[in-house]
């Protein structure tokens, strides 16, 4: 029997082409969108969704197991950017980064495991971000709200290990999506004491996504974990320099660490 697949934000970048690997490979796929009538040529069914609001979720998972009679594999892949000196960011959009990033995810899981539980078996993916293992200048919101997702899952993983249902953590790096053009970017003011650093290390990040890696190795990554047994808590995707920059975090004194992080944004 085809496994039932379920993916928020699965109507652009790295959702989309998790959405149509999995569907060549034979599951049957359910991504989300708010505006699912703008992806009519998607060849996976795409519903609403926005994981903002908690009605629209359960309305969608409901969907889904009417359909299917089952939910197997849930991946929490909607999120959105943030960037801006953390001074000056609107408390308002700190609390959206959050409320997208950290907070959805945790109500689409709230609404999935009742369903999971019933059939003692299945697998949440978080798609999480290199980006939140380490406070990134000018990205720290983000950083922060995908942190909170990885740190959280590791405590979920131990509560629902009784039910026969897993939970991991995939975290890319940068990849080729539309990303940047989605994500919050607070002004940069003419007036602001950051205006120049913070201008300089936003054109890097823009330039770190457009030379970013191909989805589809992303989606590859998500299929290989669905078909391992006992997923691990955690696992990195990306260039090997972003995965092999957490290993530094770890064996390197804190100064040192910070240090490369500020050479590396030329700070």
């Amino acid at each position: 029997m085809s496994k039932v697949v379920l993916i928020t934000g699965g109507s652009s970048g790295i959702g989309k082409s998790v959405g149509e690997f999995l569907t060549e490979k034979g599951y049957t796929v359910y991504g989300t969108s708010r505006n699912p009538n703008k992806y009519t040529s998607s060849i996976f069914k795409i519903i609403a969704l926005d994981v903002t609001k908690t009605e629209t979720i359960a309305t969608a998972i409901n969907t889904v197991i009417e359909a299917e009679g089952r939910i197997d594999v849930l991946i929490n892949n909607a999120g959105v950017g943030i960037t801006g000196p953390i001074e000056e960011i609107p408390e308002a959009e700190i609390k959206a980064n959050f409320e997208t990033n950290f907070f959805g995810p945790i109500n689409v899981i709230k609404a999935v495991l009742p369903q999971m539980r019933k059939q003692h078996a299945g697998l949440i993916i978080n798609i999480t971000s290199i980006a939140g293992y380490m406070g990134l200048p000018y990205r720290g919101i983000y950083s922060a709200s995908k942190g909170a997702l990885e740190i959280i899952t590791e405590a979920f993983r131990m509560e629902i290990k009784d039910f026969n249902i897993e939970m991991t953590n995939v975290a890319p790096g940068d990849f080729a999506t539309n990303i940047a053009s989605g994500r919050f970017h607070a002004p940069i003011q003419e007036n602001s004491p950051y205006q120049k650093p913070y201008g300089n290390t936003l054109k890097l990040m823009d330039a770190h996504v457009d030379e970013g890696k191909d989805p589809l190795l992303m989606a590859k990554a998500v299929f290989k974990v669905i078909n391992t047994k006992k997923p691990k808590g955690h696992y990195k995707v990306g260039e090997f320099m972003q995965k092999f920059s957490i290993v530094l975090k770890r064996i390197l004194p804190d100064k040192m660490y910070e240090k490369m992080l500020l050479n590396h944004y030329k700070l």
